[in-house]
């Protein structure tokens, strides 16, 4: 049986997996797996380092199709971020990482300018600082961006430097926060407004489209197809996700973001949801993703580089373990604090925040894990809780995908937290979901809602029921109204 290769580019690490979409069920076969390659443009400006990436993904493409007959191919990746190209379409300067200090103060600024309710009622998009309007706006002045005949999000400029297309998939460009998410196009009116090029804003393609054949790679990749994922990664992992229609349900798909939220079949642009700041981004079949960006495993993962530096080698699985022997509801910090934003001592961090709050500050790398853990359930605890009011639903269920799946104390304080069963998996839900569209656009599967059927019977999900392990009300009343709430 051939295989679709799903491309799944993260933040902190890429993955290049053989998925077969079988009558018998979903099985992966991880080709290659490597860290996501940056280069330092500063200490406070990061870049992705884009050949080096491709580079990667040459080789990995070449290693699965020397594993297995290869259908197509397809790409997804995080938000946000993007690349310029000139006019003939070779990348201008460098790919800016949305962790850069270079949108510091845009957004307020641009908001006061243009209003808040203004651009949210056009692109019901979340504000955050580094969403790719702001990004925009910063660069508008530099000779890349003057230069620029175009720019792709990320997905998008790695099939260009693989087949040279040209287009950008609809679910990525909704994370832009210049997309008119009623009417699923370029919002001329932000655009303008922003004092933005129009013309460098490329045409939009769905879920599924062939966008053409790869070339030079190699003889036994060269020709196969390229095919647009739901290339914002979430998108990807909500459609491997095996929600069901008649159970209503919240997803939180966990990695080094955490995102909160629901299916629905039309965005949700209220006022209520405007101060809740949750956001409509675009997903697979004609969805439309309600959720809220909150920070993940990010400060674990950055824990953990603190303490390689200093000479202490930690895997995270070793670290879980260890949490578990530490007492419930020691600390807790808000995790989209923004000294956590950004890389450094993310353990001195975070003692310092639970200092502040009168708690005890955790010492020992099993004690931040820990509070690390708790913190993300009792966030997800107050963003459960915004999401079910913005779409006016009751979860019966939680689906938590991704990362976090493969963290067993995460899914039972999740569950504690939320007062929700929870259905943890699949771990690899992105490629999953990046292999089901695929798979449709091939006519191996008839929609998505098959390939969620078929998830569910044949993928591992553990099911985990509510017990008491906190007072989640009280850990939560140790941080400011601020803190836990936008």
């Amino acid at each position: 049986m051939s295989a679709f290769v799903a491309i799944d580019l993260g933040a902190s690490s890429c993955r290049v997996v053989n998925v077969h979409v079988e009558p018998d069920g979903v099985r992966l076969d991880l080709v290659r797996r490597f860290p996501t390659p940056t280069r330092a443009l500063s200490d406070d400006q990061p870049a992705w380092d884009v050949a080096s990436l491709l580079g990667q993904l040459r080789v990995g493409l070449r290693e699965a199709t020397s594993r297995a007959e290869v259908e197509s191919v397809a790409i997804d990746a995080w938000g946000v971020d993007y690349g310029l190209l000139d006019h003939s379409g070779r990348m201008l300067g460098p790919v800016h990482a949305y962790r850069s200090s270079r949108t510091a103060g845009v957004m307020e600024r641009l908001t006061a300018e243009v209003g808040r309710a203004r651009i949210y009622d056009i692109t019901g998009i979340q504000f955050l600082p580094f969403n790719t309007i702001y990004q925009l706006a910063a660069a508008r002045e530099t000779p890349d961006y003057l230069a620029a005949g175009s720019f792709l999000m990320i997905p998008d400029l790695l099939n260009h430097l693989l087949c040279g297309s040209t287009s950008n998939e609809i679910t990525n460009a909704s994370t832009t926060q210049l997309l008119d998410i009623d009417q699923r196009r370029w919002s001329d009116e932000l655009i303008a407004a922003v004092g933005l090029r129009p013309e460098i804003f490329p045409t939009l393609h769905e879920p599924g489209t062939t966008l053409g054949p790869i070339r030079d790679v190699g003889p036994t990749v060269d020709g196969i197809n390229l095919v647009a994922a739901a290339s914002h990664d979430t998108a990807s992992a909500v459609a491997g996700t095996p929600l069901r229609s008649d159970r209503p349900a919240v997803y939180i798909s966990c990695g080094t973001w955490a995102l909160v939220g629901c299916e629905l079949p039309t965005p949700v642009t209220s006022s209520s949801a405007l101060r809740a700041n949750v956001t409509n981004e675009l997903g697979a079949d004609n969805t439309v993703r309600l959720l809220k960006n909150v920070t993940g495993l990010w400060l674990l993962e950055e824990c953990r580089r603190r303490w390689a530096q200093q000479g202490i080698t930690l895997e995270a699985a070793d670290l879980v373990a260890a949490a578990e022997h530490v007492p419930a509801g020691r600390s807790v910090v808000d995790p989209d604090d923004p000294r956590f934003a950004t890389a450094g001592d993310m353990p001195d961090r975070i003692a310092a925040a639970c200092r502040e709050t009168g708690q005890s500050a955790p010492a020992t790398p099993a004690e931040l894990t820990r509070t690390i853990l708790e913190s993300l359930a009792l966030k997800w605890r107050t963003t459960l809780q915004s999401i079910e009011i913005a779409a006016g639903i009751d979860a019966a269920v939680i689906h938590l995908v991704g990362g976090g799946a493969a963290i067993p104390l995460l899914g039972r304080l999740c569950a504690s937290a939320c007062e929700r069963p929870v259905l943890a998996g699949p771990v690899e839900a992105t490629v999953t979901g990046n292999a089901l569209v695929q798979a449709v656009a091939a006519g191996a599967l008839g929609d998505i809602e098959q390939g969620r059927r078929l998830v569910e019977r044949t993928m591992r999900i553990q099911a985990v029921h509510p017990e008491r392990i906190n007072d989640w009300s009280e850990l939560g009343s140790r941080l400011s109204s601020s803190a836990v709430h936008d």
